[in-house]
């Protein structure tokens, strides 16, 4: 059974304001990036776990593109057993996320400013229990599809982080996006997809975005795919 959740007063952590998008060249390895790396997220060689998580323990879960880190707080005070690793671009949001869990003693959760570009080598193998990349930037540009984490690289790189039965679950409001995401999962032929609904969604919460779609009947997507 789980434990009675925490309830935060957010009210102590004013939001600032945020650009949607960030300088494109975050979105490129840091070899590739033409830009001031003072403006660019750190690279990392070895995960300093001690620091992130009060058991010192290495994450088991991964929120990729973690935003305001809502899913990534909730998550971390449903479960406190489980230790949850945010990864986001915009680092004003990482410092956000991280002053409210410092803030409210939450042990088990960090976020960190980083560019997917980069991949995942510092994570070992078979070490994340599922993953989740919900309501991502959609980039609905032609031109600019290059900016998205969802490729091949990017799956090639959760086959070999994900415990075998490994989840990555998705979510959508873009018919696009999901379309996208579906055919370079197909193309690349080693996850298969599952549709989910708002019944069968695993989690006793919803993220922000959800609850924005469902109050401006905004339709959305769940899915998982499994290794």
């Amino acid at each position: 059974m789980l434990e009675e959740k925490k309830t935060i007063d957010f009210r102590k952590y004013p939001i600032p304001r945020v650009r949607h998008h960030v300088n494109p060249q975050v979105y490129l390895p840091a070899t590739q990036a033409q830009v001031d790396l003072s403006w660019y997220p750190p690279t990392i060689e070895t995960p300093t776990w001690k620091t992130w998580f009060a058991n010192g323990l290495p994450a088991s879960v991964l929120d990729i593109g973690s935003g305001r880190g809502g899913f990534l707080i909730d998550h971390a005070l449903t479960y406190p057993d489980v230790n949850i690793l945010g990864l986001e671009v915009r680092g004003i949001l990482v410092d956000w996320t991280n002053g409210v869990i410092d803030g409210e003693h939450i042990g088990n959760a960090r976020a960190v400013w980083y560019s997917l570009a980069n991949g995942l080598a510092w994570i070992a193998d078979g070490s994340i229990s599922y993953a989740t990349y919900l309501f991502p930037d959609p980039w609905p540009k032609r031109r600019h599809h290059k900016r998205r984490a969802f490729a091949p690289g990017f799956l090639d790189e959760l086959h070999r982080v994900l415990v075998p039965g490994g989840r990555l679950y998705l979510a959508t409001d873009r018919p696009d996006v999901d379309e996208y995401q579906r055919q370079v999962i197909a193309d690349h032929g080693v996850f298969t997809v599952h549709d989910l609904t708002s019944d069968t969604w695993p989690f006793p919460f919803t993220t922000d975005q959800q609850r924005f779609c469902h109050r401006k009947d905004i339709p959305y997507t769940l899915a998982y795919a499994t290794r």
